[in-house]
């Protein structure tokens, strides 16, 4: 089963760190990554911007309304995001908790089941194919 893992940091946190533990907290992060691939449990990792290049895009008033910055103000920003193959939520915990992100306290890792809509999709192909028909 997929997980998606978002991976939220404190704003400045990485920043503050001296060279020297910057590069040792990506060194170790890459490691473990290169471990998860190579056992089949990571798809894709895509690390994030920081938020203040951030657009978010909503229905207002009837028209398309785009405001810079992320939806919430919070103490944690979005910094990346991984999906991981695992048996279980137990196993992506277990892979998570690996991580040496979670042991070098830059942030927190938010896992979700990434959801099964194939069904939904085939549905809505076979609407579409009967409207076209028509």
């Amino acid at each position: 089963m997929k997980y998606i893992c978002l991976g939220y940091l404190e704003p400045g946190k990485f920043e503050n760190m001296s060279e020297s533990q910057r590069n040792t907290v990506l060194d170790e992060c890459f490691s473990y990554n290169d471990e998860l691939r190579q056992n089949g449990h990571l798809f894709a990792e895509e690390p994030l911007q920081p938020v203040n290049t951030a657009v978010t895009v909503a229905w207002k008033n009837g028209k398309v309304a785009v405001t810079d910055g992320p939806y919430a103000e919070t103490k944690e920003q979005l910094g990346g995001i991984q999906v991981l193959e695992a048996r279980d939520l137990n196993h992506a915990i277990q892979l998570v908790s690996r991580s040496p992100g979670v042991k070098l306290q830059c942030g927190t890792i938010e896992i979700r089941p990434a959801a099964d809509i194939s069904e939904m999709i085939r549905e809505s192909e076979r609407r579409r194919r009967k409207d076209a028909e028509r």
